[in-house]
């Protein structure tokens, strides 16, 4: 699947399953509150944690966004 393929089949579950759309919102989410930590010159040792924390969040919901989109593909190759 090429990158543009990607981003219409990714913009077609935006607009047509709210599970995906969930995702999306809670990744922008916690993508915003990473970059008002990452302005900061200087996080105390709770922010740094939190950091952390954001990063492996906004990764998991990354992943099962994938998870969505490969399935997603997958059963309309077969369909085609």
């Amino acid at each position: 699947m090429s990158a543009a393929e990607a981003q219409e089949v990714k913009n077609h579950l935006l607009a047509s399953d709210p599970q995906f759309r969930t995702l999306a919102e809670q990744h922008h989410q916690l993508d915003d509150r990473l970059h008002q930590l990452i302005e900061k010159h200087y996080l105390s040792v709770t922010e740094q944690v939190e950091e952390t924390n954001l990063k492996k969040k906004k990764l998991a919901l990354k992943d099962q966004m994938e998870s969505i989109l490969r399935e997603y593909a997958r059963q309309h190759s077969r369909a085609s």
